[in-house]
């Protein structure tokens, strides 16, 4: 939204500039899905719905560190909620941090192809990407997704045979997205992700030794004035939420 269209929000009814604003949720792109239906249920119970904004964890860290307004972070790895904690004057209220999901780590393909992998020590993966196939995977360097899938690959011995032919995005959805449309013949993304593209399809899951516990850490942010920001967290970390967030796919601590 322009400035000048962001001003005539706030110039118009009174009522509407009124109107309660539910807290304001930094979040995993791998989250679209499960976290829109919690923050429907969370509305559903006569709360203002809260206002999520999806992007890669490494660059929510980082507004976040340079300021940005918000209320809750829930990260797809520890380590950028670490880089949170530790930022200049500490960015996460006392108290307010868990580890609320897991995930498992998936090599899919566009739905159609009828490429078959076994993932294991040394599998043919960059004979499989073709003559000239590329990866699809986040950046290795930042992105979750990516930094996992390196990882893994690394640790199956097949990371020297397909580290010149990675596409990296900026988020696993802009990853997964790059096959989708069937511009990467195979790509590295979340088991939840696939689940949620019809056009993709899993051709294997990565063994969970192969790399580090996904895992998904939820924290209020020490700028939090929300009134509803600490319910909303609450109602996340519950049966009730976790129960949604398994329904998508999660694993839930």
């Amino acid at each position: 939204m322009s400035a000048l269209a962001l001003c005539g929000a706030f110039a118009g009814e009174g009522t509407m500039a009124q109107a309660p604003r539910g807290p304001v949720v930094l979040a995993a792109a791998s989250l679209q899905e499960s976290l829109n239906a919690a923050a429907d249920t969370w509305a559903a119970q006569g709360h203002p719905r809260p206002v999520l904004s999806f992007a890669s964890s490494s660059a929510l860290a980082r507004q976040i560190e340079n300021g940005a307004p918000a209320d809750l972070f829930l990260s797809a790895d520890e380590e950028w909620m670490d880089h949170v904690a530790r930022a200049p004057g500490g960015r996460i209220k006392p108290g307010t941090r868990i580890s609320l999901l897991t995930n498992s780590l998936a090599l899919i393909a566009p739905a159609q192809s009828r490429v078959r992998l076994t993932i294991a020590p040394g599998f043919p993966l960059a004979a499989a990407l073709g003559p000239n196939g590329r990866l699809a995977m986040g950046q290795v360097a930042s992105v979750p997704a990516g930094i996992y899938g390196r990882e893994a690959l690394m640790a199956l011995r097949v990371w020297p045979g397909v580290a010149g032919r990675v596409a990296g995005a900026d988020s696993v959805r802009s990853a997964m997205a790059l096959v989708s449309r069937g511009e990467a013949p195979l790509g590295i993304v979340y088991a939840t992700d696939a689940r949620a593209d019809k056009k993709v399809r899993v051709v294997g899951i990565f063994p969970a030794n192969s790399h580090k516990p996904i895992t998904y850490p939820l924290a209020r942010l020490s700028a939090s004035t929300n009134p509803d920001a600490e319910g909303f967290r609450r109602f996340l970390a519950s049966a009730q939420g976790k129960a949604i967030f398994r329904a998508y796919g999660f694993g839930t601590k």
